[in-house]
């Protein structure tokens, strides 16, 4: 029930009345999935500045961080700094909102912290983000040989 909630909270921040809540999760998930979408399409179509919504022509999220599961045209996944294969001319994604796009890109979502106040903020971000969380190199064990 708790996702029920938060859920409802969401869409009352956009102004959108919560519908009763869905018993099966997964159905309820994907109208959220559709209502990120719709609301994405809103602020980019209407100008409309959202808060946090994606900046037009950015496309730093599809480029900056490595991807290690396997997504839509790169089954070995994303390295840092490699635009996504689904990453169009206009810096737009071509599987937004569709059932095979990945899970990891769906889960990240634009901030006022992450975007800044351009495309080359975001960029450093990202990659900040991509340093300061990349694995550490395995410590030599005690019994290898330099």
């Amino acid at each position: 029930m708790n996702c029920v909630i938060t859920s409802q909270r969401r869409m009352a921040q956009y102004g959108f009345r919560a519908r009763p809540p869905v018993p099966c999760r997964l159905a309820f998930e994907a109208a959220f999935r559709i209502f990120d979408v719709m609301i994405g399409e809103v602020a980019v179509s209407s100008g409309r500045a959202l808060a946090h919504a994606c900046r037009e022509g950015c496309g730093a999220c599809c480029i900056a961080p490595s991807i290690s599961s396997p997504i839509p045209g790169m089954p070995n996944g994303k390295p840092a700094g490699v635009r996504c294969a689904q990453l169009l001319d206009g810096e737009r994604c071509a599987v937004f909102g569709r059932p095979e796009r990945p899970a990891c890109c769906s889960g990240l979502r634009p901030s006022d912290e992450m975007c800044g106040a351009s495309r080359a903020d975001a960029l450093a971000w990202l990659a900040r983000l991509e340093a300061d969380t990349r694995p550490a190199a395995p410590l030599a064990s005690a019994g290898d040989s330099a």
